[in-house]
This record gives structure tokens, sequence and C-alpha cells, in this order.
């Protein structure tokens, strides 16, 4: 029996119409907000969201406000048919596809100004990024109306900013996240993973490698400085660069950790060739 296609909006009315008919049905509605190009871990999301609410709605558009000037907005991948084929097989409801006009017509002149935890980390290296990250998703929300909206952990300085945004804007959604999924090797789940050859994709498990061994020290008691000082001459070894940043930050508030006495996050960026990866590892204090 085939796979039933999800039902495709590119307008905001008749998706509002839809979320609100099956509301009314009783059902709870979880928004899966993804750039496309989708992997193993969107269909995760998809899966995972199964279970928290009984209606899900995938949106695709990859936005252009969250994207430097000299960053790969022009070579993100993208196969739209691919991704609706993904969506189907993980039991999505509804795919959001909306264009750039639908999303920033003419005249659009508003962005969400941000501080807190959207400050340091990639907030040092992408300026802009995350004001246009919150702008988007604040769209996509008040759009499709969902009760929950679902993000992967991978991009957790994101996932802080869009709880932060919804708790400080009184959004009547919640945030949920998933925990990163992983390769065998341990290399997390991106679609910018395809952009590695072959030699750096032998490489690359190296960072999440790096990061489990600061975590573990942190939770024996080390210190944040010399661990970090430590991992990144062990990157740098391994042949990433430039490494952008390697932190321990409070799991909430993403302020800066010395000693891990309550839940942190060693948090990373950095260049492998010409892909920017980014990963993270949880730290409990004493585990």
């Amino acid at each position: 029996m085939p796979t039933p296609i999800p039902v495709v909006f590119e307008a905001v009315a008749p998706l509002r119409n839809q979320v609100r008919a099956w509301r009314e049905g009783g059902d709870t509605i979880v928004l899966v907000p993804t750039m496309g190009a989708l992997h193993e871990g969107h269909r995760a999301l998809v899966a995972y969201a199964k279970t928290l609410g009984r209606r899900v709605v995938a949106s695709i558009f990859v936005n252009p406000t969250q994207f430097g000037p000299t960053e790969d907005f022009s070579r993100y991948p993208r196969d739209v048919d691919a991704d609706l084929a993904a969506l189907a097989e993980a039991g999505a409801d509804a795919a959001y596809v909306p264009t750039a006009e639908t999303m920033y017509p003419e005249g659009f002149a508003s962005r969400i100004e941000l501080d807190g935890p959207s400050e340091g980390l990639c907030g040092d290296f992408r300026p802009g990024h995350f004001s246009g990250v919150a702008t988007v998703v604040t769209k996509l929300i008040n759009q499709a109306q969902p009760d929950i909206a679902l993000f992967g952990e991978k991009d957790f300085q994101q996932l802080q900013v869009i709880r932060r945004v919804t708790r400080d804007l009184d959004m009547p959604v919640s945030i949920a996240g998933l925990p990163t999924l992983r390769e065998a090797d341990g290399l997390a789940l991106s679609s910018r993973n395809r952009y590695l050859s072959a030699v750096e994709r032998a490489v690359a498990p190296r960072l999440h490698a790096a990061l489990e061994g600061i975590a573990k020290n942190l939770a024996a008691g080390g210190e944040a400085g010399p661990l970090l000082a430590e991992g990144l001459e062990t990157l740098e070894a391994a042949g990433f660069g430039p490494v952008q940043y390697l932190a321990v930050r409070d799991a909430e508030t993403l302020s800066p950790v010395t000693r891990v006495e309550r839940p942190a996050r060693v948090l990373v960026a950095a260049y492998l060739g010409r892909t920017r990866l980014i990963d993270n590892v949880a730290v409990a204090p004493g585990s």
C-alpha cells in the first residue's frame, strides 16, 4: 500500500484552516520547522512529534535572513520532492512550503532583536543570524498556530534562543527538543555533512569524541579552562580549523561555566575544510 503523501500548503490561510479543523476535532498540532535537505535526523523529529501530538506539520523553508553575506545560502541543498517523500515516510500530516514572497512580502520591515542566550558562541561569528532565526520561527509559529514546536538539540543555542523568545513574547506554544541523532561513529547528523569530502568525513567524528572527553572530565570535577585548551589542541591537530569556539556553558542560560555544578553543555563550532560543523554534549555534575 503506497505511503500517504502529506497535504502540501504554500499559503497561510489554507494551512490555518486545516489546523483549525484538526484542533476542533480534538487533535494536538506539532510544528517541525526545517530548511529541507531532510535526513534521518529530520525523520526522527517527525516520528517524535507524532508521540507529542496527533497531527504533525513540517515546514520547509530555506530562510535567507539567517545567512550572512559570505555564508552558504545559495548552495544550501534543496530538493523539495525528496523532502516531501521523506516526510511521507516519517508520517507527517502536512508540509508547509512557503515561498520567500509569502514569508517576506514586499515592504517587510520587522525583525526581532535579541540579547540573553543569543550572545556569544554562534552569535559572535554570525551577526544577525539569531535575529533571522527568531523572526522566521515566530512567523512560522504564528502562521501554523501549533500547540508544540519541536527542534533538534544539535543547534542547542538556537533552541535556547527560541525558548527565550516564545517565553518573553507570551506565545501560546510549548517548545520541545530532541537529542542529537548521530551516525554510528558519533558524527551529528546534518544537512551540511554532504559537503564533506571522503577524507574530511573520516576525520569529522573526532569533533564529537573531543567533546565527550571534555564532558567526562568536567563531570568528574575538572576545570573548564585547561580541558578546553587541551581540546582545542586536539581538534587543531586532527585538522579542524579555524575552531570558532569551544566552550562550556550553563544549559539553561548559556552563561560561561568554570566548573559544572548544574546541567551544562560543551559546545563547539569548527571548520573542516570549507564545511562549518557544530555540535554539543550535555554534562551533568557528578555523572
